[in-house]
């Protein structure tokens, strides 16, 4: 069953940037564009470098270790090498906290 989880407060997820967090024993990266923010696993499906430390263009991060790119809003790659999407949690922000939906 899911259920909401508080990841962290909205405030501490940078615009235009990514953030890594652990949630319930998840590695999740947090990205704030356009005023939104997205969450997805924080390993890249390609070359397992964490995603935290690429660098965020508009919705899609790139990944530090081969430069694939993921768009964040939905997990799928945009660029090779990566080919496998990236597993994303759904986001709601209440309270000034950013919450997850975990499985």
């Amino acid at each position: 069953m899911s259920q909401w989880i508080d990841a962290v407060a909205a405030d501490e997820v940078p615009q235009d940037d990514v953030i890594g967090v652990q949630v319930q024993g998840l590695d999740i990266a947090l990205y704030g564009v356009n005023g939104e923010i997205y969450a997805t696993d924080n390993l890249c499906t390609h070359g397992h470098a964490r995603l935290c430390d690429g660098f965020l263009e508009g919705h899609e991060i790139e990944c530090p270790l081969h430069q694939g790119k993921i768009d964040v809003r939905n997990g799928q790659p945009t660029c090779q090498p990566i080919t496998e999407p990236v597993r994303t949690y759904p986001v709601m922000i209440e309270g000034g906290r950013v919450f997850l939906q975990i499985d």
